[in-house]
């Protein structure tokens, strides 16, 4: 059983069905199983922040207002079931102009490091994609692949030097891998 001074989750195809671009709190659903698993894992004495790409504002596919109400959303249901959430970071970066906010790059969880004092050496990264994964290994963390949302595709594609920390199913595996 592992505490971490903090955990970091990706948010689209790690805690919740990814059907494209979310623009609308309508199409945002998180997975049933992501509470229970968060609770378990914070009852360890883990706390949380999510890091996100959200390139579909710089598309103009999603208005900053609705990604406030989605986000606005997980901050409450976080409070409502006692999982400590320490913020939500988002990059609005377009793709083929990224800063070093958007993962892979670690400004993001840097800000998270300023923000919350956190030592990003005993940290996690939770994700589902290459890019979650990437982002861990440049700042030293433990990284965890679900397979949900990108995973399959992202297990496919790395190569043996890119071995996670973790590889499971789903956050309910990951909870069970970090509570044993």
């Amino acid at each position: 059983m592992k505490i971490y001074d903090c955990i970091f989750l990706d948010r689209d195809g790690t805690i919740n069905f990814d059907p494209g671009y979310i623009s609308s709190i309508n199409d945002f659903q998180l997975f049933d199983f992501v509470i229970p698993a968060l609770k378990r894992i914070a009852k360890l004495g883990n706390r949380f922040c999510i890091v996100t790409n959200q390139s579909g504002v710089a598309r103009g596919l999603i208005k900053k207002k609705e990604l406030v109400v989605i986000h606005n959303f997980i901050v409450e249901e976080f409070k409502k079931h006692q999982i400590p959430l320490l913020n939500i970071y988002s990059c609005f970066d377009h793709p083929d102009s990224p800063t070093d906010r958007r993962k892979p790059g670690t400004g993001m969880f840097l800000d998270a490091k300023n923000d919350f004092n956190l030592d990003l050496k005993k940290c996690l990264i939770i994700g589902d994609s290459y890019i979650d994964i990437k982002a861990g290994f440049k700042l030293e963390m433990d990284t965890m692949l679900v397979l949900t949302g990108n995973g399959n595709t992202a297990a496919r594609n790395l190569t043996e030097n890119e071995a996670p920390t973790y590889i499971v199913q789903d956050l309910n595996q990951g909870a069970r891998e970090l509570c044993l």
